[in-house]
């Protein structure tokens, strides 16, 4: 199972501040949109995505089909794949993403203790 690009999502109370701190660790901004109230941030493989007004909670993020810089890969599990793997296992997802379609994607699951788990397909 590839489950892809791997990065946390924080759900932020205030984008610039916590851009400000995140960049005193060595993290710059990445990709993103701050006008929408959202940024990547990255040092070396440590990928943090900020998330102001979005989420709820922080949740970790895989990215089927992107390496650590966003680029496509080749020969990746795609999201729908992944979703019938997890359900074959008992895992229940919250939603679903759609059998009937291609490309991007996305779906969730909840672990024991509440955390998120997004699978977020771009390609």
């Amino acid at each position: 199972m590839q489950l892809g690009n791997f990065s946390i999502s924080l759900a932020v109370k205030d984008l610039a501040a916590s851009r400000a701190f995140y960049e005193k660790f060595g993290f710059t901004a990445f990709g993103g949109d701050a006008a929408q109230n959202w940024l990547i941030l990255k040092n070396g493989y440590a990928i943090i995505g900020l998330f102001q007004g979005m989420f709820e909670r922080n949740m970790l993020t895989f990215n089927p089909g992107w390496d650590q810089n966003g680029m496509p890969v080749d020969g990746f599990t795609d999201v729908r794949e992944l979703r019938r793997q997890l359900l074959a296992q008992g895992v229940q997802l919250v939603p679903q993403a759609d059998e009937t379609t291609q490309g991007p994607a996305y779906f969730m699951a909840i672990d024991p203790d509440g955390n998120p788990l997004l699978f977020d397909q771009h390609v």
